[in-house]
């Protein structure tokens, strides 16, 4: 349509329309072109571009920003240029020469409009992103008209195919990684969050990193992949929020539950119990032993999974232990060490205890996870589990689901997996997760599918609450 016809014909204001696809000559600010994308949005028709876009597009500093992370794909893709400069011109996400096609996927992942330019030049042996602009369908070259046809085509028909599929009222994704050898749900959970979020109406599709450009296409993003706050995942999560999507982790979760110095912080302030806890620098790695003890736990600020905690056993092993971590971090954390069968694992959604369930730790040895055993498990990978142990709500300690709420209220309301280790009659706050394991056949052993459909609704009326306060 022509777009000076999508701003003033009421007929295009109404909810008929699912999405917009701004091909307009230019973007610039007050154009024909720049209105359609704001006022698509006002009107709820997802465009592509939308206006932030446009906008990110207009400052090359925040072009280099948005693609920094894509250095080692750059080099590779214009490894044989000859000349010191190029011009990639990028079509709904293709690029003619089938080499440049990876490069092209992800910039168009990163910068969503229909056609890109993208300009790079080379100093001394290194490729550089000088800038990348949109483009307008008369600037595509004549030897390209048919291959840029074809790459509309496509995506036109993939993105139709999708939306016919999506019937149901709401789109929920699911990020996961596949290859990811500790993931935060198996195989089977996932498809119980899939049929649980059926049942109530939603339609899932399982993504991955590769689908960042496709967010806009959701209701709201489930991230079921390890989450840290320098990886993709913290960037979709931000993106999706960025976008008005209901999400679970929310970026503000992943990046405080990423960072035991925070967590550190924050329960001792709000005089939550905790072990023992020193934060550890350069300048005060002699007042570790005197104020923990030994033996003590080292722990690296964005560890996960056991990997990045060490038990310090002697002095003389000590320095070694804490130089090595101070070399990633310019602080980290140590604790008293407590032993302990097991930990308490209390799950926790919309500041609701949701299951509970004990971590017992590998036997013979101090953590739940038992890493480098050389033997390959179910996952394919080196570790070994402790065995875990539901039980329902009831049968834990009140104490232990008091101090949890507590403890998962100072993050937010989202979905936590929060451990505490119990000696005697005293209970001691370990971390705060986001990003909490459900595994079918671990954590779900008392509520069975319910527990899936306990995290679904919760979605559900999240973004129903959503949809409400936006048509007010």
């Amino acid at each position: 349509m022509p777009a000076r016809a999508y701003l003033t014909d009421p007929a295009y204001g109404s909810d008929n329309i699912v999405r917009v696809f701004n091909l307009c000559k230019s973007y610039r600010y007050q154009t024909l072109g720049y209105y359609v994308s704001l006022l698509a949005e006002a009107r709820g028709h997802k465009p592509l571009p939308r206006v932030n876009t446009i906008e990110d597009l207009q400052s090359r500093n925040m072009v280099r920003l948005l693609t920094e992370g894509l250095d080692e794909l750059i080099q590779k893709s214009l490894a044989t240029i000859k000349p010191d400069t190029f011009e990639l011109d990028i079509y709904f996400g293709h690029n003619a020469a089938s080499r440049h096609e990876p490069l092209s996927r992800q910039l168009f992942n990163l910068l969503q409009a229909p056609l890109l330019r993208a300009d790079f030049q080379r100093r001394g042996q290194h490729w550089h992103i000088r800038s990348v602009r949109p483009i307008a369908a008369n600037d595509i070259p004549l030897e390209h008209h048919e291959f840029a046809v074809q790459a509309a085509k496509e995506y036109f028909t993939g993105h139709r195919r999708r939306t016919q599929k999506h019937a149901p009222r709401y789109n929920l994704a699911i990020l996961h990684d596949p290859d990811n050898p500790e993931p935060a749900s198996n195989a089977k959970a996932l498809q119980k969050f899939e049929h649980a979020a059926q049942s109530l109406g939603m339609h899932v599709e399982f993504i991955t990193k590769a689908d960042y450009g496709r967010l806009t296409e959701f209701d709201a993003l489930f991230i079921r992949d390890t989450t840290f706050a320098n990886h993709y995942t913290h960037r979709f999560s931000r993106r999706a929020a960025a976008e008005g999507l209901v999400v679970i982790d929310d970026p503000d979760s992943i990046l405080k539950c990423n960072n035991k110095v925070y967590l550190a912080e924050i329960l001792a302030r709000h005089r939550i119990p905790a072990p023992k806890t020193l934060l550890v620098h350069r300048d005060n790695v002699n007042q570790i032993i005197p104020t923990l003890g030994l033996p003590c736990v080292l722990k690296q600020p964005d560890s996960s999974f056991s990997l990045g905690v060490v038990k310090v056993e002697t002095a003389e092993a000590l320095p070694a232990m804490v130089n090595g971590l101070l070399d990633k971090s310019e602080l980290i954390v140590a604790q008293e060490y407590l032993p302990t069968e097991f930990d308490w694992r209390v799950g926790i959604l919309d500041r609701r205890p949701l299951f509970i369930a004990k971590y017992h730790m590998v036997p013979g040895h101090w953590q739940i996870i038992l890493h480098g055993t050389g033997k390959q498990s179910d996952r394919k990978h080196d570790f070994v589990d402790g065995k875990t142990e539901a039980l329902s709500i009831s049968e834990a300690p009140d104490r232990v689901l008091k101090i949890a709420l507590k403890a998962a209220k100072l993050i937010g309301d989202g979905f936590y997996g929060v451990d505490i280790k119990q000696i005697g009659k005293r209970y001691y706050v370990i971390e705060i997760n986001d990003n909490p394991s459900v595994d079918a056949g671990n954590e779900d052993s008392v509520l069975k599918d319910a527990l899936y459909r306990e995290v679904m609704g919760v979605f559900l009326k999240r973004i129903e609450a959503h949809k409400r306060s936006s048509n007010r």
